[in-house]
C-alpha cells in the first residue's frame, strides 16, 4: 500500500456488479481502502461507518438515486467528495448534482486512466485541506497580539501603535465602526501600560444622562434625594489604573467640561462637594461615532477632543483586512468548539466562499456571530453553508459560491448577478494562475472538469 494514502477511503455504490468489480479493480494500486455497496441504503450505512474522504455513486439505482445519496451524504458530512457517475448524461442534471454539492459528474463508462487521475487530485486535495489547517494553526498561533488576531498590514499597523503608545500615554482615543474591536484595543493598551491599577469600563450610551456626574466623580450623602450615603465615582475607583470611556460620543456637553478638568488638573470634585480629590488618571475612549462632525454641530467639546485624541488610535474594518477573514475564522470555531463541546475542524469550501463574498457590515463581532451560530447548528464535524446565519449565506441557502452561481440564470436579479460576477472573477483568476491548463484550473477550484467546462462556456471564457 502506498504509505502516503494510509488511512484514506473511498465508498463505491453502483447496482451493477460488473461495474463495481471494474471500479475497485481499477484503484486497487492507489493504496486507498475501497469499500463497495450494490445497494444504496447499505452504501449509506458504509459512509457513516468508514467515514471515507471520496464517494463514488451510481445515479440511477433502485430505491435511492444518486441525487438522493448526495443529499444524505451533504448532511452527514458537506467535507466528502462526492462524485456521480451516470450512462444518460446531460447538462440539466449536471448542474443540478454541482449545485446541490457534488464535486463531480461523469459520464458512463469511464475511463481507467480518467478514473485514477481524478481521484489523485481528491487525494491531493484532501492533504492539502490537511496541511493548511496545520499552517492556518501555526500561522493562528503567530498572529495573535493581546487577544487580537490578524496579520494584515492594517492590524500589523495597529498592533506596532498599541506598543509604541502604552508606556508612555496619559488619554488615548479609539475609533472605528461598531464591531472593530475597540475594546480588546483598550484592553491591550491597558495591559501593556506601566499602571500597576484597575482597568474600570464605563459605557456611557448605557448611563441616564442625570446619573453621569454621580457614576463618573461620585456624590457625597445628602448631594440630591436619594443620595443617602457617600458613594466612590468611577474616576477614584480608576485611580492609578486605567479607565476606559467606551462610546464617549455619548456623554452630555456638562459632563464633558467636569471630564476635562479631571484630565487638566488630575483632580475631581465628588458632586455635593467642596473639596477636591487628587487622581492618578489615565484615560482610554472610544467612539464609533464622527467627533469632528458632532463638534461643528456642538454636540462635542472641541477642547475635550483634543485632549483626548493627543494620541488617536483606528481600529479598521474587517472589509478593509479580507486577508484575515480565514485566520478569525478558525480562531472563532476554535473557540465555540470548545465552548460547545463540539469536534468541530473548519468549513467546507462552499462556507469558506460564502464568508469570502459577505459584505461584513457588523465587522469582526458579526463575523464572531456568524462562526458561534454554525457551530451551535452544525451536526458533525464541519460548518457547511447551510449552517451559517440567513444574512451571510444570503438567498437559496443550500448552496454557496461557485455551486450556487452555476444554477442562477443570466436574468437572475440583483443577487444572480452579483454571484455570476464573483464566480466569473474566480474563474478567470484560476485559468490565468494555471496558465490556461483547465485540469489544473480544476483543482484551484476544487471541482470536476466537466464542471469548469461548463462553466467557462457559460460566462463566454472557453
Amino acid at each position: 500500500m502506498n504509505d502516503m494514502n494510509a488511512g484514506l477511503a473511498m465508498v463505491i455504490i453502483d447496482d451493477s456488479p460488473g461495474s463495481l468489480e471494474m471500479l475497485s479493480a481499477a484503484l486497487s494500486q492507489t493504496g486507498i481502502e475501497v469499500y463497495t455497496a450494490s445497494d444504496p441504503e447499505e452504501g449509506l450505512e458504509l459512509v457513516h461507518q468508514k467515514h471515507p474522504q471520496i464517494v463514488l455513486t451510481d445515479l440511477k439505482m433502485p430505491k435511492l438515486d444518486g441525487l438522493e445519496v448526495l443529499d444524505r451524504i451533504m448532511e452527514f458530512d458537506p467535507a466528502i467528495d462526492v462524485i456521480l457517475m451516470t450512462a444518460h448524461y446531460s447538462s440539466e442534471s449536471a448542474v443540478e448534482a454541482i449545485r446541490r454539492g457534488a464535486s463531480d459528474y461523469w459520464n458512463k463508462p469511464v475511463s481507467i486512466s480518467t478514473l485514477r487521475e481524478r481521484v489523485g487530485q481528491l487525494v491531493d486535495q484532501s492533504r492539502e485541506r490537511h496541511r493548511a489547517v496545520v499552517l492556518e494553526g501555526e500561522r493562528l498561533a503567530a498572529s495573535q497580539f493581546q487577544g487580537m488576531v490578524g496579520s494584515s498590514p492594517q492590524m500589523l499597523e495597529l498592533f506596532s501603535r498599541i506598543r509604541r503608545v502604552a508606556p508612555h500615554f496619559r488619554t488615548v482615543l479609539i475609533t472605528g465602526q461598531t464591531g472593530t474591536g475597540k475594546d480588546l484595543a483598550a484592553q491591550a493598551l491597558f495591559e501593556l501600560c506601566p499602571a500597576k491599577g484597575r482597568f474600570v469600563v464605563l459605557n456611557c450610551s448605557a448611563v441616564v444622562e442625570t446619573l453621569f456626574e454621580s457614576e463618573l466623580f461620585g456624590h457625597v450623602k445628602g448631594a440630591f434625594t436619594g443620595a443617602t450615603q457617600d458613594k466612590l465615582g468611577l474616576i477614584e475607583y480608576a485611580s492609578g489604573g486605567v479607565l476606559f470611556l467606551d462610546e464617549i460620543g455619548d456623554m452630555p456637553m456638562s459632563t464633558q467640561a467636569k471630564l476635562l478638568r479631571a484630565l487638566q488638573n488630575q483632580e475631581i470634585q465628588r458632586v455635593g462637594s467642596l473639596a477636591m480629590r487628587h487622581v492618578d488618571l489615565r484615560v482610554i475612549a472610544a467612539t464609533h461615532r464622527d467627533l469632528p462632525a458632532m463638534i461643528a454641530e456642538r454636540l462635542f467639546r472641541e477642547d475635550l477632543y483634543y485632549r483626548l485624541a493627543m494620541v488617536e488610535i483606528q481600529t479598521p474594518r474587517l472589509a478593509e483586512r479580507p486577508e484575515d477573514i480565514p485566520l478569525l475564522t478558525r480562531h472563532f470555531v476554535a473557540k465555540f468548539a470548545q465552548l460547545y463541546s463540539k469536534p468541530i475542524r473548519g468549513l467546507t469550501h462552499r462556507a469558506q466562499i460564502a464568508l469570502a463574498r459577505h459584505a461584513w457590515p457588523g465587522n469582526v463581532r458579526e463575523l464572531e456571530n456568524a462562526i458561534g451560530h454554525a457551530a451551535m447548528m452544525a451536526m458533525g464535524d464541519t460548518i457547511d453553508v447551510g449552517d451559517l446565519p440567513a444574512q451571510v449565506r444570503g438567498h437559496g441557502a443550500e448552496t454557496g459560491g461557485l455551486q450556487k452561481a452555476a444554477h442562477a440564470g443570466p436574468h437572475g436579479g440583483d443577487d444572480s448577478e452579483s454571484l455570476d460576477a464573483h464566480e466569473r472573477l474566480l474563474l478567470v483568476d484560476a485559468m490565468q494562475r494555471s496558465g490556461g491548463n483547465q485540469s489544473q484550473a480544476a483543482r484551484l477550484l476544487r471541482i470536476g472538469r466537466d464542471a469548469l467546462r461548463y462553466k467557462l462556456k457559460r460566462h463566454g471564457l472557453q
